[in-house]
C-alpha cells in the first residue's frame, strides 16, 4: 500500500505545472482521455446520470473509498479539480502494481487532481471528521462483508461526512427472496440487507435508483458474481452466454448522515 505514495508523488513531478481546465460532468464523462475500456461500460454503468443521483457538485469534497481501477478517477479528478476536492481512499488492493498504479501511470495528468490516504479494517481513521460532502462507494461492500469489518467501516465513513452529508453506495443486487450470506461469498448482497446494515450505522436512506438494474442476472452464477463480465471468472467456458447476460444486477441506494 506505501508503494501507492511514492509513484502519485513521481507522477507529480512531471507534471509542467498547467492547470487542467474544468470541464462539466458530462464533458468530464465524455472526454476522449478517458480509457476506451472505460468508456465501452459507460452504457452500462451510466456515470452521468449516477453522480447526479448522489447530488455531486463541482465545489463539493468528495472521498471516493477503494477506487478499483480508477474507472471513476478519470471522471472525478478532472471536474472535481477547480473548485471542489477529491480524496482517494486506498484499500489493501491498491498498491504498486495495481491496476489503479497502472492507469496513473498512463494517465499520469491525473496525479493533480486527487489526494491520497489509507483505509481498511486497520487504518479506520482516513479523514478528518466532518469533512466530506460526498463519501461514493462503488461495489466494495461486498468485500467488508467478507472481510467482516463491515460495521466499523461504515461507522468510519459516517464519522468523516458531515452532518447531512451523503454517502452512495453501489453494489451488486442478490435475490430479494434468498438468505443473505453475511460474508456474501458470491459477491452479491441483498438490497435490504444493505439498507439495513447501512442503517444501523447512523445513516438514513433518501433515494434509491434502478439505472443500473440487470434483469438478466438471475445471481447464481457458478463463480458468483465473476462468472459475468467484466470479469469472465470461468475463462472461455460459456463465455458468449455470459457477455449476453452483461453485467452484474446492480442496485444504486443514496443514504444521508444522521447526526446520533
Amino acid at each position: 500500500m506505501k508503494a501507492v505514495y511514492p509513484l502519485v508523488c513521481a507522477v507529480a513531478m512531471t507534471m509542467t505545472g498547467q492547470a487542467l481546465a474544468a470541464p462539466t460532468l458530462e464533458q468530464a464523462v465524455h472526454s476522449s482521455t478517458r480509457d476506451a475500456k472505460f468508456i465501452a461500460r459507460d452504457p452500462i454503468r451510466h456515470p452521468v446520470e449516477e453522480l447526479h443521483f448522489f447530488g455531486l457538485r463541482p465545489d463539493a469534497r468528495v472521498v471516493e473509498i477503494w477506487p478499483g481501477g480508477g474507472y471513476w478517477t478519470q471522471i472525478l479528478g478532472p471536474y472535481l479539480h477547480d473548485r471542489g476536492s477529491y480524496t482517494l481512499a486506498f484499500g489493501p488492493e491498491d498498491g504498486a502494481g495495481s491496476a489503479f498504479s497502472k492507469m496513473l501511470a498512463a494517465h499520469p495528468q491525473l496525479a493533480q487532481t486527487f489526494r491520497t490516504t489509507r483505509f481498511d479494517g486497520e487504518h479506520p481513521d482516513f479523514a478528518p471528521p466532518d469533512s466530506a460532502d460526498l463519501v461514493l462507494t462503488f461495489r466494495n461492500l461486498h468485500n467488508w462483508m467478507e472481510a467482516g469489518n463491515a460495521p466499523q467501516m461504515l461507522a468510519a465513513i459516517h464519522r468523516v461526512l458531515r452532518s447531512g452529508g451523503i454517502f452512495g453506495v453501489e453494489d451488486h443486487r442478490g435475490h430479494t427472496d434468498a438468505v443473505q450470506d453475511p460474508h456474501a461469498g458470491d459477491g452479491y448482497v441483498r438490497q435490504p440487507y444493505a439498507i439495513s446494515l447501512i442503517e444501523k450505522a447512523g445513516f438514513k436512506l433518501v433515494g434509491t435508483s434502478e439505472i443500473n438494474a440487470n434483469p438478466r442476472d438471475t445471481a447464481n452464477w457458478p463463480k458468483g458474481v465473476w462468472t459475468l463480465p467484466p470479469t469472465f471468472a470461468l475463462g472461455d467456458t460459456d463465455r458468449a452466454k455470459y457477455a449476453a447476460i452483461g453485467e452484474g444486477d446492480n442496485f444504486v441506494l443514496k443514504f444521508q448522515k444522521i447526526d446520533r
